[in-house]
């Protein structure tokens, strides 16, 4: 697409230059140009694209947008001058792609918990009716394609994200689910993605270092279905809302009489989709799903009561996209394990480990009313929180660790470049009681945490999820909770079999002496008659 024609798609663009390149994609990294890009000079927090913009030409780009005033436009190279860089990015990532999620059934996912879990299910319930959907989010891109993406962002980058749609048309897909996050809200990555249903799970306590109060994070929420707002016009979009959710009640509020279909789901009577009579195991949760006059009863393979949620979200979510609600009700039955959400990796032990992403004070509890509903013996909880993020959050989460686990270890999570025990002793604070140990040491607090269970006891690391890292300073290093807790069981379960071998063998020795012993005793006897 020519630059000309590409600035179209932007009000307020203004080209510059003597020529008209034909461009083949846009780039915000001039680390990660090519021959025929757009370079976008954005302007950050820390950093200001304008002075890349050498690095830039030298890498191959042929033009240049950013927000700057046409007299200082550089005459050797073709200029747009847009007045907001982000949003224009937006536009131009969508035309230059040919507008794909026009040709898909996009269905978006934004809270703060449970967002990635509502897009898994989503996808697997799509795809068991035929609908080839695509997948982005925390966990993986997945467009059906043969190729695996580094993730790089629970919502990529616009010009990212609008070719990851147009590679899920060219692969076949007929749907895509996507997780939206509030920075991507705010960045106006999304902005140009015509969705067809918008998904509020929750809102609770994080980010606010990046939204400075819950009111602005919740308007950064309320971003995404603003679009749908915008594009009432067209008939069939649908806005899917936690209506347990205070938040999500304030939404539906603001939603009503805007041209927006509105879906809710929740365990509260009035909810448009309501699970009731739920029954809890250790494989699963059963429960009757209430759809106006329909009632089906039904289950799904996760414990706890955030994923009865998480279902109906994902059900009411295809019901909206036009699948049959009882033949979607019975499929849920056979959800797949969520990486990283209270994933066991403690199969056919007298005891359960698990691992949760759970990083944020309502997830944390979430996590563990859900695994004390399974009365265990003992919780045993390791954890830690994340440097040079929201530290508002570090006590709070001390203080749910402190009141619903029998024994927490405090720990290391990704301290980046802030002092471990610097967050540590934050979420100290919080802390009430004595119930706590401290290791710093992450892989040393996993093997602690193993070391201390018994037969009934529950072990649950958190904070990490899926992550198969940790950051350290600027260092990215292995680290994957799921396999160091393996390792540790494995561990365990070899000293045990020692242990049992040495007591068996002790045994026999024991045995043989006793035997003998008797026949000794049976010689002399003979030997006195």
């Amino acid at each position: 697409m020519k630059l000309s024609e590409l600035a179209k798609s932007v009000n307020g663009a203004i080209v510059s230059g003597n020529s008209d390149p034909k461009i083949k994609r846009l780039c915000l990294d001039s680390r990660q140009l090519s021959s025929g890009d757009l370079f976008f000079a954005l302007k950050g927090e820390s950093f200001n694209g304008l002075n890349y913009v050498d690095s830039a030409l030298e890498a191959g780009a042929v033009a240049v947008a950013a927000e700057i005033d046409e007299d200082d436009f550089d005459p050797k190279v073709p200029w747009v001058s847009v007045p907001h860089a982000r949003e224009a990015m937006s536009a131009m990532s969508d035309a230059v792609n040919d507008s794909p999620s026009k040709k898909l059934k996009v269905i978006g996912v934004t809270g703060t918990n449970g967002k990635t879990t509502t897009s898994f299910l989503i996808q697997h319930l799509l795809g068991m009716s035929h609908r080839r959907p695509g997948l982005i989010g925390t966990i993986k891109y997945d467009l059906l394609g043969q190729d695996e993406i580094e993730v790089k962002h629970t919502t990529p980058e616009a010009p990212d994200l609008q070719y990851f749609l147009s590679e899920m048309v060219s692969n076949g897909c007929c749907s895509a689910v996507m997780e939206v996050s509030s920075h991507a809200i705010v960045q106006k990555r999304t902005a140009h993605v015509d969705f067809d249903v918008a998904v509020f799970t929750n809102l609770s306590h994080d980010h606010l270092d990046f939204h400075g109060n819950m009111t602005n994070y919740y308007e950064a929420k309320r971003g995404l279905f603003d679009q749908l707002v915008d594009d009432a016009k067209n008939n069939g979009k649908v806005a899917v809302i936690n209506s347990d959710d205070e938040w999500g009640r304030k939404l539906v509020n603001y939603l009503s009489g805007k041209g927006v279909k509105t879906v809710t789901y929740g365990l509260s009577n009035g909810s448009d989709f309501r699970a009731s009579d739920i029954s809890r195991r250790r494989t699963g949760t059963e429960f009757i799903i209430e759809a106006g006059p329909r009632k089906l009863k039904t289950s799904i393979p996760l414990i706890g009561r955030f994923n009865v949620y998480n279902a109906l979200a994902a059900l009411a979510s295809c019901v909206a996209s036009g699948l049959n609600f009882r033949e979607t009700a019975k499929n849920l039955k056979e959800l797949p394990q969520i990486p990283g959400r209270l994933e066991s990796v403690s199969t056919g032990r007298a005891f359960e480990v698990y691992v949760d992403y759970a990083h944020t004070p309502d997830a944390l509890e979430k996590a563990l009313q859900s695994l004390k509903e399974l009365d265990p013996r003992r919780i045993i909880l390791v954890f830690g929180c994340g440097g040079e993020r929201d530290d508002e959050k570090r006590a709070k989460m001390g203080a749910v660790a402190s009141r619903i686990s029998n024994y927490s270890i405090i720990t290391s999570d990704n301290p980046r470049n802030e002092p471990p025990s610097d967050i540590i002793k934050d979420i100290v604070e919080g802390y009430k009681g004595d119930h706590y140990e401290v290791l710093e040491d992450r892989h040393e607090a996993i093997a602690q945490g193993v070391s201390y269970l018994a037969p009934g006891d529950i072990l649950l690391i958190a904070g990490k999820g899926h992550e198969d890292y940790q950051l350290l300073g600027n260092e990215r290093i292995e680290f994957d909770d799921r396999i160091i807790a393996g390792q540790m069981l494995n561990d365990r379960d070899h000293v045990r079999h020692e242990m049992v071998r040495e007591s068996r063998r002790l045994r026999e020795e024991e045995e043989a002496s006793r035997i003998n012993r008797f026949q000794d005793r049976g010689e002399v006897d003979r030997e006195k008659r």
